[in-house]
């Protein structure tokens, strides 16, 4: 398969559709975690659809001070990468494509969630986000589009704004991609030095801590229902040598479900050690949400939620998240 390259929106729209559209949206600079969506966007569409990569560097969603001039720019490498995993063709418009007036005055607003964590770190930055993959969404015009969930937050904005203003697309997610040692893939990783990467990891060793905390409570929730805390079925639990374990289900039966605290406490303390690095983590958030808003979950929470971390390491800001699911079983 050879893949096209397309500078204009009308070189895209003069193209034969057969099957389904899959359309995977990238600033560029392609590493596996985009082979990923676009191999998984290849399985969707099917041999008889196509898959769309665009790649656009948004000079909206870059905020005062940050990185869009020295953002990595790797067109011919992007074109690689796209093709060994099944793109038909790669759409990367210059800025005049998209914005043919200059900076747009009519914009997507995307609401108080995205003035929360990403959004109250860089102010308007999912108000950018969201006017371009509007565009894109009209430019390309797609039955399904993939993004990463390692952008928990933009990806439920970009849910929210296709499902408030009636696209009429399927969005899909796809799971975070890792390098061996756990750090969440990015194309701003490569601006680390061995050394900052190595304070680096502390991001995704700070939400294994928090999952490896919520698995043992949630274990422990599930023992406590599996052993009635009554002061009988303690009894006979001591009397065939389980009394810890009778001890653990009836104060776990007691405690508030969920214990969310619990889960941000164990993952601050890896985020407070990495403080102490050289060089050191600079913390900017460390967030416990429900991804339906992005606003903190309670102990008594119940259901799917993010538990979501942003710093910076030198000169270069990290986000990264996982997924967890309180009281899955009642």
């Amino acid at each position: 398969m050879t893949t096209t390259l397309l500078r204009t929106a009308d070189e895209l729209h003069a193209r034969t559709r057969a099957g389904r559209r899959a359309v995977v949206m990238t600033m560029g600079a392609l590493h596996e975690g985009h082979a990923t969506l676009i191999r998984t966007a290849r399985g969707i569409a099917g041999p008889d659809g196509e898959v769309v990569v665009t790649v656009f560097v948004n000079p909206l969603q870059f905020g005062k001070g940050e990185d869009l001039d020295r953002y990595p720019r790797t067109l011919e490498a992007d074109l690689k990468i796209a093709e060994q995993a099944g793109a038909d063709a790669v759409f990367a418009p210059a800025v005049e494509e998209v914005y043919p007036g200059g900076e747009p005055q009519v914009r997507i607003s995307a609401g108080p969630m995205g003035e929360r964590l990403e959004g109250s770190s860089r102010p308007g930055h999912f108000d950018g986000v969201l006017t371009v993959v509007a565009k894109l969404l009209h430019l390309t015009r797609p039955d399904v589009a993939l993004y990463g969930q390692k952008d928990a937050q933009q990806l439920a904005l970009i849910r929210r704004m296709v499902r408030d203003l009636n696209f009429g697309m399927e969005i899909v997610g796809v799971p975070t991609v890792r390098e061996e040692d756990g750090l969440a893939l990015s194309s701003r990783n490569r601006y680390l030095s061995p050394k900052e990467r190595h304070t680096a990891l502390a991001l995704s060793q700070a939400l294994f801590a928090g999952r490896d905390r919520h698995a043992a409570q949630e274990a422990l929730r599930a023992r406590a229902r599996e052993v009635p805390a009554t002061r009988a079925r303690a009894e006979a639990l001591s009397a065939i040598g389980e009394s810890r374990a009778a001890a653990d289900a009836h104060a776990v039966a007691k405690a508030v479900p969920g214990a969310a605290a619990a889960v941000r406490a164990a993952a601050r303390l890896v985020l407070d050690e990495a403080a102490r690095l050289d060089p050191p983590l600079e913390l900017d958030y460390l967030a416990l949400v429900d991804p339906s808003d992005f606003t903190e979950i309670d102990d008594d929470f119940t259901g799917e939620a993010v538990l979501a971390v942003a710093a910076r390491v030198g000169t270069t800001r990290l986000i990264d998240n996982v997924t967890l699911i309180f009281g899955a079983a009642s």
